[in-house]
């Protein structure tokens, strides 16, 4: 059995290990980065377009920079002129081709991103151009539902996060489409821009700019959290399934051995008078071997029964077996229960127990489990499971003393 345990804690081991490896790989992939800026080859596609008032009679002027694609930067200047001043600096995205696309962004929730600006406001806008179906007519982005939010910054630069699924539509966007006021449900599957630009309040005729760096979207998918509870409760039955088997197999072989070296060791051994010249030797343990059934059976008994003295006694047994009187007297009954079990099978635990020297069943248990490492019935039941048919889980006892004297 202490080779299984070792080989189980081995298994153990590499399971915990293992399990704790494929946890960490599938929380963070559950857990989903896209990076837009700084821009990286064979991520998603995009390019810088800007826009003014100036379609409304306004005098706003932008100008984006592009060192690099490391950051997004745009100066600005705010004018009056139009009844809404405005300038936007855009990230479309696009195909390989350079033609405008739609993303799917859907397994992203969160946008972040490193903010700076001066004069520091705290109302520069986001948003993105979300394509929908019933309303949007492809390429004519004012169609496209533009929820956003706002957001603040400074010139040394404000870490911002902002929920993409938790967005605002505009108002006039609603009732340009004669949509409900109340109608603030977007997908994010068919994302074609995102979009920085001037707030309500920032300042007119001043030379502003705005610096956006860090860009990346984040996510959550819960199907690799699916992925790895399924592959836990597999591995973990598949050690279970395989520890019980191993187990039951390692038991089985353990108790055969066992029963098998008990047998020739103590109850059964062949006790003539030839391999002890000492008579009384023999004397005493012959009387053991033939009474050991008796509930009665004591040290003294003994000594009145083999005509020895209770050293003598003491002595045969420590020289001959290694034994005290009462470890010597519960390896016989032990033994013999042992044998019992596994060739009767109708026969009681109790009755059994009864049978080999024991007044008290609960008492008889708590011996036997110490001994073979299971309950009778357990021993029972795996010493049947490893025999078959027909066949004894040990070779037939060898006859009494009395027998073959």
């Amino acid at each position: 059995m202490q080779e299984f345990y070792k080989k189980a804690l081995f298994a153990l081991i590499f399971l915990v290990v293992a399990d704790a490896l494929l946890a960490s790989f599938f929380m963070y992939q559950s857990y989903p980065t896209l990076t837009l800026l700084p821009a990286r080859e064979g991520g998603v596609r995009w390019r810088y377009v800007s826009r003014t008032d100036i379609e409304q009679g306004g005098t706003s002027t932008i100008h984006i920079h592009e060192p690099g694609r490391e950051r997004l930067r745009f100066d600005f200047h705010l004018t009056a002129i139009a009844p809404y001043s405005f300038v936007t600096a855009e990230l479309m995205l696009e195909d390989g081709k350079g033609r405008p696309v739609q993303a799917d962004l859907s397994k992203y929730s969160t946008v972040t991103f490193v903010a700076k600006c001066a004069p520091a406001v705290t109302s520069m806008a986001f948003a993105l151009s979300v394509f929908e179906d019933k309303v949007s007519k492809p390429g004519e982005f004012a169609s496209y539902r533009q929820p956003g939010t706002y957001f603040s910054c400074n010139e040394h630069g404000v870490p911002v996060s902002l929920a993409m699924t938790r967005l605002i539509t505009p108002e006039w966007w609603l009732l340009s489409r004669k949509l409900d006021l109340s109608d603030q449900d977007y997908r994010l599957d068919k994302v074609s821009k995102l979009v920085f630009g001037s707030g309500a309040t920032s300042p007119r005729y001043v030379a502003s700019y705005l610096e956006i760096s860090e860009l990346r979207l984040h996510g959550r998918d819960y199907g690799y959290i699916v992925w790895l509870a399924v592959i836990l409760l597999a591995s973990w039955s598949a050690f279970g399934i395989w520890f019980f088997r191993a187990y039951s197999s390692a038991l089985i072989s353990s108790l055969d051995s066992r029963l098998k070296k008990d047998l020739s060791l103590a109850a059964y051994r062949q006790l003539t008078l030839e391999p002890y010249k000492d008579k009384e030797k023999a004397s005493i343990l012959r009387f053991i071997a033939t009474n050991y059934t008796d509930a009665e059976l004591n040290l003294e008994s003994v000594v009145t029964g083999s005509g020895a003295n209770r050293t003598k006694v003491n002595e045969v047994l420590k020289t001959e077996l290694g034994m005290t009187f009462t470890s010597y007297l519960n390896r016989l009954r032990l033994t013999e229960a042992a044998r019992l079990l596994s060739e009767k099978s109708g026969a009681a635990i109790a009755e059994i127990a009864y049978s080999v020297g024991y007044g008290n069943v609960s008492y008889f248990n708590k011996l036997f489990k110490e001994e073979y490492g299971c309950t009778p019935k357990a021993f029972r039941a795996a010493t049947q499971q490893g025999k078959p048919a027909g066949q004894s889980a040990a070779e037939p006892p060898v006859p009494p003393v009395d027998a073959q004297a």
